[in-house]
């Protein structure tokens, strides 16, 4: 079977799907695209269409990479570029790569956490690999208990231990990103999970962004006094990300009104419940972006050169912000793949610099095609990612 990569253009309200490109394989690749593995397929000069001067619609190569998945939520890669993903339902920890078959890169189921109990948008969620992979062969994950969400470490196909308990649990905002960032330490973005009680409440674990050690305790340098909270005002963050500069994007969806790219800094109120979407408020902070909630309600966050992408579930595409070196949006973002693929959770930028998206097709918001759910490969044509 051949799986057949297509051009997609981002345009500044709607994303216009272009004609399919010419047939992309997987398995051993041509002379012009030698990488490490895993072998993706990666356009040619004449596949890619070069990005409109002066930043305007960016084009893309699209391509499905894995299928037939039940709720990707987290993904992240191992040194040999292979990645870990989780189903959010199953409590499976899936890696994807780096070998291929006629479906695509291989599926292989690696663990199963009974720990991790599914209901409403809990589960198991985000997913980090360690820095120290090499040698202490660590993941963690973010997962939800009947009673409360958790973070644990484990090493693959072993006991899996908590390092954190008690962030609260609801039927919905369970937050669930998790990241290790520049400084080397582990973060989580946490759900409100109350309507705004906890948010505000810099003592509660709830509708923050949570930094630690590696053995769950407040990292040095955090703003408040032998507390995890970096940042607090969210109301339910699924996605984080670092730029080369290292300042730090988060998304957070459930608003009534608005979804919210923010920057985040050290200590800042970013709002909930007091503010949904820009506020007046001299002691709050405004998000990067905002978009009516219908058009966003955003979860995976990755970093691709200058752009900034968000992925959106209610929205069912993917935002791409083009932010200059001071921090400030350029223009107007371009809105990509909408609704080719339905709700789009995760986003990660992968070892070669393409995006890794996956779908949320199999819940009960969703509408799965037979294909659903799905993890995709973006690939820019400006060579801004997946060049290698």
């Amino acid at each position: 079977m051949i799986l057949r990569s297509r051009r997609v253009r981002a345009g500044v309200a709607l994303a216009a799907v272009a004609a399919l490109t010419a047939a992309c394989s997987f398995g051993p690749p041509d002379p012009d695209e030698q990488g490490t593995s895993p072998n993706l397929p990666t356009p040619s000069a004449a596949e890619s269409a070069s990005a409109a001067p002066g930043g305007g619609d960016q084009e893309a190569v699209v391509t499905v990479l894995a299928k037939k998945l039940a709720v990707p939520w987290g993904m992240a890669f191992l040194p040999d570029k292979s990645a870990l993903v989780t189903e959010r339902d199953s409590g499976s920890i899936l890696q994807v790569g780096p070998g291929s078959d006629a479906n695509g890169l291989t599926v292989t189921e690696v663990q199963r956490l009974a720990e991790a109990q599914a209901s409403g948008d809990g589960g198991l969620l985000g997913i980090a690999v360690s820095p120290k992979y090499a040698t202490d062969k660590t993941i963690y994950v973010y997962y939800s208990t009947t009673k409360d969400n958790r973070i644990g470490k484990l090493v693959l196909k072993g006991k899996l231990q908590p390092i954190l308990t008690g962030i609260p649990r609801s039927a919905d905002d369970n937050g669930g990103a998790l990241a290790f960032g520049p400084d080397g330490y582990l973060y989580a973005g946490t759900g409100d999970g109350t309507h705004g009680v906890q948010a505000q409440n810099p003592k509660s674990l709830g509708g923050k962004i949570l930094r630690m050690t590696t053995a769950g305790k407040p990292a040095p340098g955090n703003p408040f006094k032998d507390s995890l909270v970096w940042s607090l005002g969210h109301r339910n963050v699924q996605g984080l990300a670092w730029d080369a500069k290292k300042r730090m994007y988060a998304s957070d969806s459930g608003q009534p009104k608005n979804g919210e790219l923010n920057v985040i800094v050290k200590g800042k109120n970013y709002g909930w419940a007091r503010a949904d979407g820009p506020s007046t408020d001299p002691a709050l902070t405004n998000p990067l972006y905002s978009w009516p909630i219908a058009d966003s309600y955003c979860a995976g966050v990755a970093v691709a050169d200058r752009t900034v992408a968000t992925a959106c579930l209610l929205g069912k595409r993917v935002w791409l912000l083009n932010v200059t070196d001071n921090g400030t949006v350029l223009g107007t973002p371009q809105a990509l793949l909408t609704g080719e693929y339905g709700r789009l959770r995760g986003l990660v930028a992968a070892p070669d610099g393409s995006l890794w998206a996956s779908t949320s097709n199999q819940e009960d918001a969703g509408d799965p095609g037979p294909d659903d759910d799905r993890i995709i490969r973006i690939v820019f044509s400006d060579g801004g990612a997946g060049v290698t």
